[in-house]
C-alpha cells in the first residue's frame, strides 16, 4: 500500500505532493515499487 498525500499542512511530506503532476509522478513510483493500493 502507497499514500499520496495531497494535504497542504500534512506533517509527513509537508505538502510534497500537491500538484497534480507530483502526485501522479509518486504514485507512479509507489506503483513501480511494488504498491497494489494506493491512497
Amino acid at each position: 500500500m502507497g499514500i499520496v498525500n495531497v494535504t497542504p499542512d500534512s506533517f509527513s511530506d509537508g505538502g510534497k505532493f500537491l500538484s497534480p503532476d507530483a502526485a501522479v509522478d509518486h504514485a507512479l513510483k509507489l506503483a513501480n515499487e511494488g504498491a497494489t493500493i494506493l491512497d
